[in-house]
């Protein structure tokens, strides 16, 4: 019999902790509850989770130094729970390295399948060879090997850092990177430049396809974007 995934939840306030853990616990998953950022830190090495739920807003040590202090040394997923909805929040959760990030109030179900996203996405990406070169969609391959981009058979013209960009982002499908990131992952730190750049080959992206397909390059508002796939 599989051993349970387990889910560390890191939150200030006992009464949310409990509910988000008897969700994921009906669910079948195995939880395990912790109350300020040291006591998490501590969980980390001890219990081994599989995803971390990361409140932001906590006493000692908030879930920013938390994130940070645990992508030092890991990349077990990580989601950020917090109760503002100021996009700096979100934005600057992602750019340490968190793998999504939920308002709260929020709604059981909305919780539980961010949940199971981030880890089957985290799976998915251990499993799958990092030198898989050749990525394949609905009406889409893209072919790290010699650049190629094929859409309904037929080939597109792409320029390097606009084919990479799209690789880099359909190779993390339903992921959300801000401007910076992929302007750090594509460009590189060396870069010159603002992030306005992400933003026109993202639009040029966009024009050679005819977004009618279950799959497409999309702005998360205020936050960056994602290779989306329904």
């Amino acid at each position: 019999m599989a051993s349970k995934q387990k889910i560390l939840i890191v939150d200030d306030d006992e009464h949310i902790s409990e509910l988000i853990s008897l969700y994921l616990i009906r669910e079948g998953y195995d939880t395990k509850e912790v109350h300020d950022g040291k006591s998490a830190l501590e969980a980390f090495k001890t219990y081994s989770p599989n995803l971390i739920m990361l409140d932001i807003m906590m006493p000692v040590m908030d879930g920013y130094e938390v994130c940070k202090e645990i992508r030092k040394t890991s990349t077990v997923p990580i989601i950020m729970l917090t109760a503002k909805g100021d996009t700096i929040d979100k934005v600057l959760g992602l750019e340490l390295g968190a793998d999504d990030y939920i308002v709260k109030p929020f709604e059981a179900k909305e919780m539980v399948a961010r949940v199971k996203a981030v880890l089957r996405r985290f799976d998915t990406g251990k499993a799958e060879k990092e030198n898989s070169k050749i990525l394949k969609y609905e009406n889409l391959e893209i072919n790290m090997e010699n650049y190629t981009v094929k859409y309904h058979g037929e080939f597109l013209n792409f320029p390097p850092k606009e084919f990479e960009l799209l690789y880099f982002l359909a190779k993390r499908p339903n992921q959300v990177f801000t401007r910076d990131q992929l302007l750090d992952k594509i460009w590189g730190y060396e870069y010159i430049g603002d992030t306005r750049t992400v933003d026109v080959h993202i639009k040029r992206i966009r024009e050679k396809f005819d977004q009618k397909d279950p799959w497409n390059v999309k702005t998360v508002w205020g936050v960056g974007y994602k290779f989306e796939v329904e």
